[in-house]
């Protein structure tokens, strides 16, 4: 009786008992409680279909094929990089926003690379078999080379079969360790912008509606993926139901969530509510300043700051309701509950699985400012450094065998780094300016003037003085430079007398014994911890518990639900007329004219943004909302403020997501932008 006690109340603090939680695997989805709550089958060929016409882009968001002819939506937000890197001071897309008149218009994102998930395979087994009775550093270190090693092994059988199978392999923890998986995809390296609106309907409302409901946000785009030269064929899309769905209909949202911290001890809570949470307010805070000053002394600084401060601006508000959430008494109740319960199941043999990660939490206090501003790069923020370092340390690492590489440095990585590396993009000077003496300053604000690294930087030069020698001197932007570099290696690495590479040569003997001491001494011990941990809930639970995020394929399910905020119902669907009446003329609140031109012509009753019970966090930025046939519903794009404390908790009387109506999307298409051909094709005339 005792034992089944415990048993109830882990699945209640592990959140079981409400229903709408959790970011479920396709591989081990709910399908009986959701058939319990709401009455729809879903079944593997449902969850099949979904997972194939998933795309994860590497810029950090979601998106989904929505024709045969590989048409991709996803938010606005998770374009601006590429608008960015396509603007000029005489063309401004992120602004103005973009159409593709005709498909020859179409212009590739320079960084941009989408993967969709073919297939997985549970390698738990033989990453446990080659760590078995290994000391924690070494256990790390090897378990990091087997990783290594069934990647290679599984991407080098999948060229073999290039016509139908997946080209990149990639290895995924799940549960903490508790299970090991290849995850195995299909990529695209050639992705082109199709259509943007512009950024004031995109972002409308801007920071002060972020994270807020009601909202009127246009935030899509549509990309379209190439395969030589053409359009990739995307036979497994979605399909568009253009009314959208009801109050209280489940939907799902399919997508590629970027971090939890739900199975975290507490010890690993309170880490971050003591040290990094507040450590990344504060600096980012600063920076955020910075970066608004600049951008009021001319229309280039505001344009170029664009991408920059929509990414700090969004950050800064996440972080905050980080650290508010891990400031409630509450959420530390019940996860000392929860931890208390789950040792009582494991039973004293268990506790130092617990005591070890404490230590390592301790033992990250003591280095973290270093090891943050010298491995992390929090003290070198410049584009060109980025670079630097990835040549120099792309250089040694490549020199050795694949197993052996630093994990970002295996060969499945390598696309990604030489995606971005080799890319002609456009490096603003004045930006890499403010970014880069900022750090520096932070550097020796955090470390101290007498620091040996500090010393060495700033012992004859200011921060503002070194980034403009290291910026006036450099030749990194050019991407032939960078070119000629990657290709030579080591060679031509070492010879370089780049001040940017001689920079990050510099720093690199520091930087790896910091990151040695951050994986022996932090990392190893909490990865074994977690493990055992790991293997004491699974005894409890098995997998009726989902897996925290870690930015891979999840499914979840809840319904189309307003919620009540101080007293007062929150109506799930917003309308187009609303919008018209919020516009005040002036950032945030301003409508481009072609929204004022055609007001006449829309219903003003069409729905604009909605909210629903489903649990995501970022990284299901563009993903889309389907029904239970698989038909696209919606595209989400935010949560409500109470969805921030998602990241270590979820509740369903408040937490929401936020999603743009597939009415609107059709509407702003047609009668906005004239863009009829792309919404034909995306509501089905096109017979493909």
């Amino acid at each position: 009786m005792h034992r089944l006690k415990i048993l109830f109340s882990l699945l209640m603090a592990t959140g079981i008992a409400h229903a709408d939680e959790g970011m479920w695997t396709t591989f081990n989805f709910p399908k009986a409680a959701v058939k319990q709550k709401y009455n729809v089958d879903i079944d593997d060929a449902w969850l099949k279909k979904v997972q194939r016409a998933t795309t994860r882009h590497e810029s950090g968001c979601t998106g989904s094929f929505i024709s045969g002819d590989g048409l991709v939506m996803t938010n606005h937000h998770c374009v601006v990089e590429c608008l960015a890197e396509l603007s000029t001071p005489q063309s401004d897309l992120i602004g103005d926003g973009f159409h593709a008149q005709r498909r020859s218009d179409e212009r590739k994102c320079p960084t941009e690379m989408l993967s969709v998930l073919i297939d997985t395979e549970n390698v738990t087994d033989k990453v446990n078999a080659a760590t078995a009775g290994l000391a924690d550093s070494k256990a790390n270190e090897v378990r990091k080379q087997t990783l290594s090693k069934l990647e290679a092994e599984c991407t080098a059988a999948a060229k073999k079969n290039r016509g139908t199978g997946p080209l990149a392999c990639e290895s995924v923890t799940l549960y903490q360790g508790g299970q090991y998986y290849l995850y195995k995809y299909k990529r695209y390296d050639d992705v082109r912008i199709v259509f943007a609106p512009h950024d004031a309907i995109a972002a409308f409302g801007g920071d002060p509606d972020n994270f807020n409901f009601p909202r009127w946000c246009l935030d899509f785009s549509l990309l379209r993926v190439y395969e030589n030269g053409k359009p990739a064929r995307t036979p497994e899309h979605l399909t568009w139901r253009a009314e959208g769905p009801s109050a209280g209909e489940p939907v799902f949202v399919v997508g590629h969530p970027g971090n939890t911290n739900r199975l975290y001890t507490v010890s690993q809570l309170q880490f971050q509510r003591d040290t990094s949470v507040p450590a990344y307010v504060i600096r980012n805070t600063e920076y955020r300043g910075r970066l608004l000053q600049w951008a009021k002394t001319g229309a280039e600084p505001a344009r170029i700051s664009q991408d920059s401060l929509l990414h700090v601006e969004n950050s800064l508000k996440v972080y905050r309701g980080f650290q508010q959430a891990l400031l409630d008494d509450a959420l530390f109740d019940t996860k000392r509950r929860q931890e208390e319960q789950l040792k009582a199941q494991a039973g004293p043999a268990m506790a130092s699985a617990w005591t070890d990660i404490d230590t390592a939490e301790n033992r990250y206090r003591d280095i973290y400012d270093r090891y943050l501003y010298l491995e992390s790069g929090a003290g070198f923020s410049s584009k060109l450094f980025m670079y630097a370092r990835q040549l120099v340390r792309g250089a040694a690492e490549r020199d050795k065998p694949n197993e052996l590489r630093l994990r970002e440095y295996a060969a499945s990585n390598l696309p990604k780094i030489e995606a971005s590396l080799l890319a002609a993009t456009p490096v603003h000077s004045d930006f890499e300016q403010v970014s880069l003496s900022f750090s520096l300053d932070k550097l020796r604000e955090n470390l101290g003037p007498d620091d040996p690294v500090v010393r060495q930087l700033l012992s004859s030069e200011s921060p503002d003085s070194l980034a403009q020698k290291l910026l006036t001197e450099s030749k990194l932007a050019d991407p032939a430079v960078r070119k000629a570099l990657w290709e030579g290696g080591t060679a031509a690495v070492n010879a370089s007398t780049d001040p940017m590479i001689a920079l990050a040569r510099s720093i690199d003997p520091e930087a790896r014994a910091l990151r040695k001491v951050f994986e022996d001494e932090v990392q190893a011990p909490i990865a074994s911890g977690q493990e055992r941990i790991a293997k004491a809930r699974f005894a409890a639970l098995g997998t009726n518990i989902y897996p925290d995020a870690n930015f891979t394929l999840r499914v979840s399910y809840g319904a189309v639900q307003g919620w009540k905020e101080k007293g007062e119902d929150i109506a799930p669907f917003t309308t187009l007329a609303r919008l018209y009446e919020r516009t005040t003329g002036k950032d945030p609140f301003r409508l481009p004219q072609a929204w004022l031109d055609a007001r006449d012509k829309l219903d003003p009753s069409t729905p604009f943004n909605y909210v629903t019970t489903n649990d995501i966090v970022g990284g299901n930025s563009g993903s889309p909302l389907v029904d239970a046939r698989g038909r696209v519903v919606g595209l989400a794009f935010d949560g409500n403020i109470h969805s921030i404390a998602g990241s270590y908790w979820y509740d369903e009387r408040n937490n929401r997501a936020v999603s743009v109506h597939p009415r609107i999307i059709i509407t702003a298409l047609r009668e906005v932008y004239g863009a009829g051909e792309i919404a034909d094709e995306i509501v089905g005339a096109r017979q493909e």
